[in-house]
């Protein structure tokens, strides 16, 4: 994954609430087999109808997207986090999002960030302005262009893994390594008939064949 410090970006508004998962990115397009090249699905119907907000300056060059409550919910559809990456989307700011679409952004670089209620009007209406925010997530901090700064909660395993760039696989290769090869190496002297080289192989083939003739 591409690390994530430090972003500044307009922010698009999309304050509707319960924009599920099938609205994100429709169903007829998950049999795309690539995730390359799924952000022209994005939204799809909402930008077929015209006048969609990311398709209008200067949020049609957001990296931010600030939503309405309950986003995401519906499907577990991992498409929908691929689509807002390939987009352009690093970071999605809301009062509540679907359960699996926030792991689905962790999963994927992409940073879902809570506010309540009061905070979240502060950055939807700089959202509405077209004005840059910054989201600082070393410092866990949202930064307005009339110098407000708004905190933001996470837990400190997605936060590692999202400023180092890791998914879950590096994350357990950077951390588990040492312990897998000791496993590996162990296992391999208590099970060594599991381990055959193709000689050993060639040689046990041989033999069978002589005992069979």
């Amino acid at each position: 994954m591409i690390p994530f410090q430090t972003l500044t970006s307009v922010a698009a508004p999309l304050p509707d609430a319960q924009i599920d998962t099938d609205v994100i990115f429709p169903a007829r397009f998950l049999l795309l087999p690539d995730k390359a090249g799924l952000g022209r699905q994005l939204f799809h119907e909402r930008r077929a109808a015209g006048g969609f907000v990311l398709d209008r300056a200067p949020w049609d060059r957001a990296q931010i997207l600030v939503t309405g409550p309950d986003f995401g919910t519906g499907s577990s559809r991992e498409q929908a986090v691929w689509a807002l990456a390939d987009f352009g989307i690093r970071c999605v700011i809301g009062p509540s999002f679907g359960e699996i679409f926030q792991a689905n952004c962790y999963r994927n670089g992409v940073l879902p960030v809570t506010l309540p209620g009061p905070e979240h009007d502060q950055v939807m209406a700089q959202a509405r302005s077209g004005e840059p925010m910054t989201v600082d997530l070393p410092a866990q901090r949202i930064g307005l262009s009339d110098g407000v700064s708004i905190g933001f909660l996470i837990d400190a395993h997605h936060k590692r893994a999202l400023v180092e760039g890791l998914d879950e696989i590096a994350l357990v290769l950077r951390d588990d390594l040492a312990a897998i090869l000791t496993f590996e190496q162990a296992h391999r002297v208590r099970r060594p008939w599991l381990f055959l080289t193709a000689p050993q192989l060639a040689h046990f083939d041989e033999v069978a064949a002589e005992h069979d003739a």
